[in-house]
C-alpha cells in the first residue's frame, strides 16, 4: 500500500506540471534548463544523503547513450512547453502521451522486436484519435495553434521515445544515477542554447514565477524522481503499467479546475482512443506473456515507464 500512494503521488505531481509552466513567464528553453539544474541538484544531495556513490565506471561505460540520452531530455521538456503555450494542457498531455506508439512503430527497427497486426491496430488507433482531438472550434487562437501546439506535443513524444529506446541500451547502472547523469547533461547542452536564442536573461522572473521554478524543479523533477524510483522497487509491473494513466488523466483535470480549460465530446473520444490504445497494448502483451502466443512489445516497463518526465 505505501508503494501504491508513492506511484500515485509521484502521477499527480507529474500530471500538474501544465499548470505550474503555464505560470512562468520565461521562455521554454529557460525554463526547461532551470527544471534540470534544480532537480539534478536535489537528486543530487538526495543521493549523498543516502550515501550512495556514483559508479564512475558504468558511467563512462555508457557515457555516449548518457549524453544522447540526456540531450534528447533537454529538447523534449522544451517542445513539451512549447506545446503548453500554443495548445491546451490536455490536447499537449495526449500529443505528448504519443510517446508509446512512437515506440512500438520503432521497436521493429531498433530492437528487432516483430510488428503484429495488433501492433498496428493500436497505432491506427492512436492516429485516429490525435485526429479528433483537433477540433477547429478549440480554445488557445483556434485550429492553426492547436495544430502547432500538437507538433510540438508530438515532437516532444518522438524525443521522449528516443530516450526510451535508448535507456535499454544502458547497462548496470542503477535507475536513479542514470536519471542524475541525464538531468546534469540536459542541463549543460541547454546552457548555450539559452545563452545563444534567449540570452540567459532572467529579468522578467517574478517572485511568483520563480516560486513556480522552485516547485518545478524539486517537487515535479526531484522529489516526484525518488518517489517514483522507491515505488518501482516495491510494486509489479502490471500495477506500475496501471496507476501510470492517473498521469494524462489528471493533467486534463487539473487543467479543467485551475485554468478553466474544456474539450469537447469530440476531443474527449480522441483522448480516449490514443490512451486505450496504450493500455490496450500493455494488457494484450501481458496476456499473451501468460498464452505465449502472441508477441507484443512492452513499452511500459519499471526501468522505462516516467524515467525522465514530462
Amino acid at each position: 500500500m505505501k508503494g501504491k500512494f508513492k506511484l500515485v503521488t509521484a502521477m499527480l505531481i507529474f500530471g500538474s506540471i501544465g499548470v505550474f509552466v503555464k505560470h512562468i513567464n520565461l521562455s521554454s528553453s529557460e525554463i526547461a534548463f532551470l527544471r534540470g539544474v534544480i532537480g539534478c541538484s536535489f537528486l543530487i544531495g538526495v543521493g549523498f544523503w543516502a550515501k550512495q556513490r556514483p559508479s564512475f565506471t558504468s558511467i563512462k561505460e555508457n557515457g555516449k547513450l548518457l549524453i544522447l540520452s540526456g540531450t534528447a531530455i533537454g529538447l523534449n521538456w522544451i517542445f513539451l512547453f512549447q506545446a503548453y503555450r500554443y495548445t491546451t494542457i490536455a490536447i499537449a498531455t495526449l500529443s505528448y502521451y504519443f510517446a508509446p506508439i512512437f515506440v512500438m512503430a520503432l521497436a521493429p527497427f531498433v530492437l528487432k522486436e516483430k510488428l503484429t497486426y495488433i501492433k498496428v491496430g493500436c497505432i491506427l488507433t492512436a492516429m485516429i484519435g490525435l485526429f479528433l482531438i483537433v477540433n477547429p472550434d478549440g480554445n488557445v487562437g483556434g485550429v492553426y495553434n492547436q495544430v502547432i501546439g500538437i507538433l510540438y506535443g508530438l515532437s516532444a513524444a518522438i524525443l521522449y521515445a528516443g530516450v526510451i529506446l535508448m535507456n535499454k541500451f544502458i547497462k548496470n547502472l542503477p535507475d536513479q544515477e542514470t536519471t542524475i547523469i541525464q538531468l546534469l547533461v540536459a542541463s549543460l547542452i541547454l546552457f548555450p542554447y539559452i545563452l545563444i536564442k534567449d540570452n540567459i536573461n532572467f529579468s522578467s522572473l517574478t517572485l511568483y514565477s520563480g516560486l513556480m521554478i522552485l516547485i518545478l524543479g524539486i517537487f515535479h523533477t526531484g522529489i516526484a524522481y525518488y518517489l517514483y524510483f522507491s515505488a518501482v522497487k516495491e510494486l509489479k509491473g502490471q500495477t506500475i503499467a496501471v496507476l501510470s494513466y492517473i498521469d494524462p488523466i489528471s493533467a486534463v483535470i487539473f487543467a479543467a479546475i485551475f485554468l478553466g480549460e474544456n474539450m469537447s465530446l469530440i476531443q474527449i473520444a480522441g483522448g480516449v482512443l490514443i490512451l486505450s490504445s496504450t493500455f490496450l497494448s500493455e494488457r494484450l502483451e501481458r496476456t499473451a506473456q501468460k498464452v505465449g502466443k502472441i508477441d507484443l512489445f512492452h513499452w511500459i516497463k519499471i526501468k522505462d515507464l516516467k524515467k525522465e518526465g514530462n
